[in-house]
């Protein structure tokens, strides 16, 4: 039996990571899966980012925490979430931020860097990075990460992959999420 050091998981990302990929098991293959399917996946990452944007402004809830300043954001910001749009250059600046984390998954190493992007990504949708006025509820950062889940797995499905390949690919993907989902949810911990 191993034995995991359960304060260390608190307070050090790397450890925790680790934990994780042992546990969830992902390996070297589910790595190439995902890496494997960028090509393919690369010219439906627009559309991805559209859908997943055409799902945040059908609430209230989840549009509401795109009328503040966003990091890094330097242009107009939108007046009140009525007259907010999709084509506002904030909602522009947001997509793109959203169209290169889905590149980053299929592209980058899944090195300690990597490991670091992916914990900010949690981070930074909190007071504790980023705009300390967006605090996104970590109900509806599980219920975008469900959506992007689904969303994927459609996206994935409908490349006409063989099945085998399919299968290893879904499966890499799962397990990459349920990380990705731990650490989002790592910074809503009091």
């Amino acid at each position: 039996m191993r034995q995991i050091d359960e304060e260390k998981l608190e307070s050090d990302l790397a450890y925790r990571f680790q934990y994780l990929v042992d546990f969830i098991g992902i390996t070297e293959d589910d790595l190439e899966a995902i890496h494997g399917a960028a090509g393919a996946l690369a010219p439906l990452v627009p559309s991805l980012v559209d859908a997943v944007y055409d799902q945040l402004f059908r609430y209230d809830c989840t549009k509401r925490h795109f009328v503040p300043r966003q990091h890094g954001y330097e242009g107009e910001t939108p007046e009140s979430i009525e007259t907010l749009t999709l084509d506002h250059e904030m909602i522009q600046f947001r997509k793109q931020h959203l169209g290169r984390y889905l590149e980053a998954l299929v592209t980058r190493p899944y090195d300690e860097k990597m490991v670091q992007y992916l914990d900010l990504v949690g981070k930074i949708h909190t007071p504790k990075a980023g705009s300390p006025t967006l605090d996104v509820p970590l109900v509806q950062m599980n219920a975008l990460m469900g959506f992007v889940s689904t969303a994927l797995i459609n996206t994935i499905l409908g490349l006409n992959l063989d099945r085998d390949t399919e299968v290893k690919t879904l499966t890499a993907f799962n397990k990459l999420l349920w990380v990705q989902n731990d650490l989002i949810n790592r910074h809503y911990q009091a």
